[in-house]
C-alpha cells in the first residue's frame, strides 16, 4: 500500500493565526497489486508528480509494513534531450528537457497553435485572430510575445520569422505535443 501526501501551501495575504497549526494535508491511499499500473492509475500518479514538481506540494511514498513483496520497478523512460520541448496539453505545462517552462496563457497558446500546425506560415493578423481571439490589437503585439517565448525557450530554435509575412514553427524544431496528459 502506498500513501501519497501533499501538504497545502499558505496563501499570501492570509494572516498567521495566534496559535501555530500544522499544515493541512491531503492524503491519497492507493492499493497497488503486483504488475503494471492501469492507464488511469498511471495518469493519476503522473499528475500528482507534476503537481509536486510545480511547487504545489510534496510527493512521498510511505510503505506499509504489512505489505507483501513489491512489484519489479518499471524501466525508466529514456532521458529527455536538453533542448527538446514537450507541450503537455492536458495539464497546460511546457517542459524543456527536465525543466518546466513557466509561460503566460498567450505564450502557451501561441506555442501550441504553431506546434499543431507545422510548416505553415501565419501572418500577425492571423495569429491575433486565432490565438488572441480578436484582431483589434496592434499587430506588433505578436512580435513581443514571440520574443518573450524565444527568450524562455533558450537554446531551442522553435519559432522562425518569415520576413515580410509572419511566423511559423521551425522545420527542425525539437518539439512534441502530448494531448494525453
Amino acid at each position: 500500500m502506498s500513501v501519497v501526501a501533499i501538504p497545502t501551501r499558505r496563501h499570501p495575504g492570509v494572516r498567521p493565526q495566534a496559535r501555530p497549526r500544522t499544515a493541512p494535508t491531503l492524503t491519497f491511499t492507493l492499493d497497488l497489486v503486483p504488475g503494471p499500473l492501469s492507464p488511469r492509475l498511471a495518469r493519476l500518479v503522473q499528475l500528482l508528480g507534476e503537481l509536486a514538481e510545480s511547487g504545489e506540494g510534496q510527493l512521498r511514498a510511505v510503505e506499509d509494513a504489512a505489505s507483501g513483496p513489491r512489484p519489479a520497478p518499471r524501466p525508466a523512460a529514456p532521458p529527455a534531450e536538453a533542448d527538446h520541448v514537450r507541450i503537455l496539453a492536458g495539464s497546460r505545462m511546457v517542459r524543456q528537457g527536465d525543466r518546466v517552462i513557466a509561460l503566460t496563457r498567450i505564450e502557451y497558446e501561441l506555442l501550441l497553435f504553431l506546434a499543431e500546425r507545422p510548416r505553415r506560415v501565419f501572418t500577425r493578423l492571423q495569429l491575433l485572430s486565432s490565438v488572441w481571439g480578436y484582431e483589434h490589437a496592434v499587430a506588433r503585439t505578436v512580435d513581443v510575445h514571440v520574443r518573450r517565448l524565444r527568450a524562455k525557450l533558450e537554446g531551442s530554435e522553435v519559432v522562425t520569422t518569415v520576413y515580410g509575412v509572419g511566423y511559423r514553427l521551425a522545420d527542425e524544431a525539437p518539439i512534441s505535443v502530448d494531448h494525453s496528459s
